[in-house]
């Protein structure tokens, strides 16, 4: 293998190209990307890291995470579907999918905010085992969930090393 990419050569094949990155995966296909934008042909990236001069990039938005439903995680993907249903048929920019988009985005736009509350170690390690206790088969993501909901901040991270300090090998 030479380290380049087929992306080009595809992109080239079929005349339009739907690119759906995150930030990190975006730089490290920086490259790649480049050699796509250097092929003429459409080419929408939806999320991705940087403007690119032949590409049309639509950057993650957060705040549609409320119109657009699941995690961020996943977002881009479901921004990607939307951008198509604004599309016109066997196209993936034009000037009036690009206006259709940015109304409805900054229509439906709503950002989320957090008044969660900080705890410390050893609150959370408290509010595991009392969890645990009260739902003995509940996963550590649906013990952070119920963290969460209770107006409580813990970065996911450092959830799942206290949980796994606190609970060791049980689910």
């Amino acid at each position: 293998m030479d380290g380049t990419s087929d992306l080009p050569r595809l992109a080239a094949a079929a005349g339009r190209v739907l690119v759906v990155l995150s930030e990190t995966y975006a730089q490290a296909m920086h490259r790649d990307l480049t050699a796509l934008a250097a092929t003429g042909c459409e080419v929408v990236l939806i999320g991705g890291a940087c403007d690119l001069d032949g590409i049309v990039r639509v950057p993650a938005n957060a705040a549609l995470r409320h119109t657009l439903g699941g995690t961020l995680t996943s977002l881009n993907v479901r921004m990607a579907a939307s951008w198509l249903e604004h599309c016109a048929p066997g196209h993936l920019i034009s000037p009036a999918a690009q206006a259709r988009w940015t109304s409805w985005a900054s229509q439906t736009a709503r950002p989320e905010r957090y008044a969660r509350q900080p705890m410390s170690d050893e609150q959370v390690i408290d509010f595991i085992r009392k969890m645990k206790d009260l739902y003995p088969d509940s996963s550590r993501t649906r013990l952070l969930r119920l963290l969460r909901d209770e107006g409580m901040a813990c970065e996911q991270k450092r959830f799942g090393a206290l949980y796994s300090s606190t609970i060791g090998g049980q689910r």
